[in-house]
């Protein structure tokens, strides 16, 4: 299981390393969930993520607007990250998510067919109206992506386990596992949560607001110390 951790700066970036991150997440938590960077900052920061070191984007929390997402992706894609996430917050069902992720694969593969890309559905999905993602493993096996996310939507405090049992997130992994995505896990989660989270077998935890100085995702910066003790925890011997 990797750790992935959410930043939005290159001293950020410098800590999340520091504290032995394994995956550098760029975005930007004042556009969302899954808020786009900017280019320049991504690029400043893939400068410095050394071998072994995996780097991500967040495209944004996207609107079913399939044309204005495939560009942003084939822009994105220029930046060579190792992955791309799309947050499919304006996709209500099945069809209107597959319309969307077929338009970046496309626009990816254009550029660099290396790069991984990541459907990325919210638990809170009836708050916000959008696609449920128990749904993202078929979309992301029809669409030729590379694995599925789910995160919360709306940053209010609540977690993951609050919109989601054990039980579907498990079937949800099971379900990524069955056709060979890789599964990544994200939503407000704290170090306590590690434990379980390592039972349910995830690829990937992504966390941004338990790795910052004061616990909070937009007014917090990366602390080198939470982040390590994040990777302690999980290689923790389990009971």
């Amino acid at each position: 299981m990797k750790l992935l951790i959410s930043v939005v700066s290159l001293n950020e970036a410098v800590a999340a390393l520091k504290g032995g991150a394994d995956i550098i997440d760029v975005k930007n938590p004042r556009e969302g969930s899954l808020g786009a960077s900017f280019p320049w900052v991504i690029k400043e920061i893939e400068q410095i993520v050394p071998e072994g070191v995996e780097l991500s984007c967040a495209l944004g929390d996207a609107p079913h607007l399939p044309g204005t997402i495939g560009l942003a992706a084939l822009g994105c894609a220029s930046l060579s990250p190792d992955y791309i996430k799309v947050g499919l917050h304006g996709t209500r069902n099945k069809e209107e998510a597959l319309e969307v992720m077929e338009a970046v694969v496309r626009s990816v593969e254009e550029v660099n067919d290396e790069i991984r890309v990541i459907p990325s559905g919210y638990s809170d999905f009836r708050r916000i109206g959008c696609l449920d993602p128990l749904l993202l493993p078929e979309v992301a096996v029809e669409t030729g992506c590379d694995g599925v996310l789910v995160d919360t939507g709306i940053k209010d405090g609540k977690t993951l386990f609050d919109f989601m049992s054990t039980e579907k997130i498990r079937d949800f992994t099971e379900k990524g596992h069955e056709f060979c995505l890789l599964v990544a896990l994200a939503g407000s989660l704290q170090a306590g949560d590690i434990d379980v989270l390592r039972k349910l077998k995830p690829d990937v935890i992504g966390i941004r607001g338990a790795a910052c100085d004061n616990y909070d995702r937009k007014t917090g910066t990366i602390s080198s110390n939470r982040v390590m003790e994040l990777k302690g925890r999980m290689s923790e011997k389990i009971i």
